[in-house]
């Protein structure tokens, strides 16, 4: 998510959205689709320009979304495409077809035109997504991957991006050539890099930082609520905290072993005891309160004690081989981070607590870089993990554990699941579509390849001279474009 929030303040796509997540045009000023929902029609405004002057067209828009499933360019968001149902999307992806077979068109300069396999009525939402932004083809030809360094950049968003030093900071200023200029008031911004949440509030304390970044420690949380109350904003959030099991690796392929983990950890102390800031037990992985999601059930194992649950979980165990002194022994991955840190301590103990120490637990912390290409290299037992929605609607969680998924780092792969997911996209009625994720989300949780903990709130500090910012989108976007600075 950090990135995003980068990305969004100097590149904007079709639709954006204001400070409570409404989606309010961007580049496209209207749109329409056939009756079917399966084609779609966006009409760009002609006022949109690139920062270095040149028109924005829907050209940028082909060359933007063709370059994201180019096997060459190995996105990790290659399967957003996929997930729209753009047509010949996979195909393009797996080497099958060429990346021109994608369907999507630009019939003239100003309209855009989306082919889809399959109706998705609530397409136009996934357009706010930050990796089917449009791209300058004139200067990402010219300078390859380069276009990315400031000196070459050009965006099209209201900021421009000025200055940055890599694990330190972003610097913007304003870009007066942005179509909506004149409703932007902040003229200069920087993002830092604090990866320690108590470094974060220090700096804020000391009028170093105006927002804080989306955590704050959970032992200071009382004191600053009760402190500074107008300051403290805990938006809930589209998002989910889990443990990514690894289902390619032994004892972890034992369906028992899965089962017994999600049985025994008690995830009301992580919620309650450690955090303490409002997030909400969760044990389906789509959060129900997402477009589409109500009819989403917990499974059945809910609605025993927490003692049955443990007694489940020890038979569990015990089938899989099991003993005192034998116990099952993993270690638990995340990224270096004070919040992950305290969950996995909470976690190993519980779950060694809750089985009669038929459970053993390592932990261990590696940097953001090496810790994602530890879990794409599959060299880990269980890793932290999170999923914030891409858009309000169900499919953005339901699809990740898709067999093809380029985000399922768990490895999982059910041709059941997949099957029910894909039934979803034969529906535009709500109510038939509802019904087909509660299918899939079932399929998981007996599967069990993951353990979901809990949903997320964002909690962070705002000085009260910042207006614009009120902390009810539920995506937690934060556009520069939509604050301002009241005198203090």
């Amino acid at each position: 998510m950090p990135e995003a929030q980068v990305i969004l303040q100097i590149l904007e796509g079709l639709i954006t959205v204001d400070s409570d997540g409404n989606s309010q045009p961007g580049v496209a000023l209207s749109w329409e689709s056939t009756p079917d929902f399966k084609q779609w029609t966006f009409h760009l405004r002609h006022d949109a320009k690139w920062s270095d002057g040149k028109p924005v067209t829907s050209h940028d828009f082909v060359f933007a979304w063709q370059r994201l499933v180019d096997p060459a360019t190995a996105s990790p968001y290659a399967s957003y495409l996929t997930y729209m149902q753009i047509e010949n999307a996979q195909d393009i992806i797996d080497d099958k077809q060429k990346t021109e077979a994608l369907g999507v068109k630009a019939p003239d300069d100003y309209t855009f035109v989306l082919t889809l396999s399959h109706p998705i009525p609530y397409l136009p939402s996934m357009t706010t997504h930050q990796s089917v932004l449009p791209l300058p083809k004139h200067i990402v030809e010219k300078f390859g991957d380069d276009w990315v360094k400031v000196e070459n950049h050009v965006g099209n968003g209201a900021y421009k991006l000025t200055k940055h030093v890599i694990n330190e900071k972003i610097e913007f200023v304003r870009n007066p050539l942005y179509w909506n200029d004149k409703e932007t008031v902040i003229d200069k911004a920087t993002f830092l890099a604090i990866q320690n949440p108590s470094t974060d509030v220090q700096r804020y304390r000391a009028g170093e930082v105006e927002i804080t970044d989306h955590a704050l420690p959970p032992e200071q949380f009382p004191k600053l609520k009760a402190e500074m109350p107008d300051q403290v904003f805990t938006s809930r959030t589209l998002g989910t905290y889990f443990y990514e099991i690894n289902n390619t690796k032994a004892p972890f392929n034992d369906l028992r072993v899965c089962k017994a983990l999600n049985l025994a950890l008690d995830r009301n102390i992580i919620t309650d005891k450690v955090l303490g800031q409002g997030q909400m037990p969760t044990y389906v992985f789509t959060p129900t309160y997402i477009a589409e999601g109500g009819a989403i059930q917990r499974p059945e194992y809910t609605k025993l004690s927490m003692k049955e649950r443990n007694q489940q979980a020890v038979q569990l165990l015990k089938e899989a081989g099991f003993s005192k002194s034998n116990p099952l022994k993993f270690t638990i991955l995340y990224n270096t981070n004070e919040n992950h840190k305290k969950v996995a301590i909470a976690a190993a103990s519980i779950w060694k607590n809750n089985t009669g120490g038929l459970v053993d637990v390592k932990l261990e912390n590696q940097e953001w870089k090496t810790y994602i290409e530890t879990r794409h290299n599959k060299q880990f037992d269980i890793a932290r993990a999170g999923w914030s929605a891409d858009y309000n609607q169900a499919t953005t969680f339901i699809n990740y554990f898709l067999s093809n998924s380029s985000n399922n780092l768990a490895f999982y792969k059910s041709s059941v699941y997949d099957q029910a997911v894909n039934e979803s996209y034969q529906f535009s009625e709500a109510t038939d579509r509802m019904k087909a994720y509660a299918k899939a989300e079932a399929i998981l949780a007996a599967d069990a390849p993951i353990i979901p903990i809990y949903n997320y709130v964002n909690p962070r500090l705002v000085k009260p001279y910042v207006k614009g910012y009120e902390g009810k989108d539920p995506q937690d976007i934060i556009l520069l474009r939509n604050l301002y600075i009241i005198k203090h």
